[in-house]
């Protein structure tokens, strides 16, 4: 008897039922970023990143254009299971010349759409406003200058004209999600009035209607950022709100939360009101770091509620993260591997027993299922998912990227 076959078993002794799971699984997409690949540099300039952001380490083999960007994501990609989306940043426009960001059209973006096309892969979008020079003195949508709010308006109605088009072409709805870093290193002398502006900015943006068959709208919060220690604009209470109020959808971050919050817990209430749940999951350490996912607690617990839902299509679950101080195709396979292992390894919970438990008040039988269940053979499950996905199992990857590196990304 074969190690997996022996996990079937144990598995089928508190009613899991593996090979539905994996197949549950396999199906659901997971949005990518491209940022991870190039440090968000973008391929429309190089500017300094400004607006909270801040990407660390300087190693070798950066993708700097849009062929080295697809190359390795592409190499990323086969050694990542399940289903595959691509998200972008508007700053990864392809253009011979300089496209400033209230120019860009849906043309500097048929590249990217040929190119998962091909790979049949669909994508994502975010208008980006940092790294900017005008991103004057930490303000955007809700700046007092008002020259520089019709600029930063213009770009998010670019945005969305964009998405909308990528979205009609990939016969799929392309998210566009709004994040802006707009906030005060010290404390604010008026709250009120930059969100005010930040109201009437994001009114202005969304007064352009698409197809819902095309688009799909989404803004996220942040509690801080580098330089914005004491005031953000963009607060959780002031999205959720606003996303309320005009139908539209609040994404959460993972890492845009105090340390104490537990993100998996504001799932199941955003669940009942809202027809679609944006995730960006990262792994802050101590902060909004956005450091490689691990397979750990926070985003098990993530993965737990997105699956015992039994609502995953509501869900369109995104990745962010980037270091710089290692190998970054390394750094996606890791991240997004991780992810799909909290996925597989919360469809593989016994959730209908745990609910009937915790209805009964039989909470002595939920403690000890839940705990039981922690030492199930998951890693063995874990390979033949890789397998069927036809993907290298843990430890047979990395000589593989390492190998690329030397001679790939070494020679740029």
């Amino acid at each position: 008897m074969n190690d997996y076959t022996v996990a079937l078993k144990k598995y089928e002794h508190y009613e899991i039922d593996v090979e539905k799971a994996i197949n549950l699984v396999k199906d659901i997409p997971v949005s990518i970023h491209c940022w991870q690949g190039d440090d968000i540099s973008g391929l429309l300039s190089h500017e300094a990143l400004t607006g909270g952001i801040q990407v660390t380490g300087n190693y070798p083999g950066k993708a700097s254009t849009f062929e080295e960007l697809k190359q390795d994501f592409l190499k990323a990609i086969e050694n990542i299971p399940g289903t595959k989306r691509i998200n972008l940043h508007a700053i990864y426009a392809v253009s011979d010349t300089f496209v400033d960001r209230n120019e860009i059209e849906p043309k500097h973006f048929d590249p990217w759409i040929d190119f998962a096309l091909e790979n049949n892969i669909k994508i994502d979008f975010n208008p980006t406003f940092f790294s900017h020079e005008k991103v004057i003195d930490n303000f955007t949508l809700s700046s007092p200058i008002e020259n520089v709010r019709e600029f930063w308006i213009e770009h998010g109605k670019r945005s969305r004209k964009i998405a909308a088009y990528i979205g009609k072409r990939q016969k799929s709805p392309c998210l566009c999600n709004i994040w802006i870093p707009d906030g005060m290193k010290d404390i604010p002398g008026d709250r009120l009035s930059p969100r005010k502006r930040l109201k009437d900015s994001l009114d202005q943006i969304y007064s352009d209607k698409y197809d819902e068959n095309f688009i799909i709208d989404s803004v996220e919060s942040k509690v801080f950022g580098i330089g914005l220690e004491s005031y953000t604009v963009g607060s959780s209470e002031f999205y959720i709100n606003y996303a309320a109020h005009h139908g539209i959808n609040a994404l959460l971050d993972s890492g845009h939360y105090h340390p104490t919050e537990n993100v998996a817990d504001k799932i199941s209430s955003l669940l009942l009101f809202n027809k679609f749940i944006a995730l960006h999951i990262t792994r802050p350490v101590r902060w909004d770091s956005d450091h490689v996912v691990s397979f750990n607690d926070d985003v098990r617990e993530i993965a737990r509620e997105i699956i015992a839902s039994n609502q995953i299509d509501k869900f369109l679950i995104g990745l962010d993260f980037f270091d710089a101080t290692i190998n970054r195709v390394a750094a996606w396979i890791t991240g997004s591997r991780n992810v799909q292992k909290a996925l597989l390894h919360a469809a593989l919970y016994p959730h209908k027993t745990m609910k009937k438990f915790q209805d009964e008040a039989d909470f002595t039988s939920l403690l000890v299922l839940n705990e039981e269940i922690k030492t199930l053979p998951f890693g063995t499950v874990w390979d033949k998912y890789c397998e069927i996905n036809s993907v290298p199992k843990d430890g047979e990857w990395l000589e593989e990227i390492k190998h690329y590196e030397r001679d790939v990304q070494l020679k740029r």
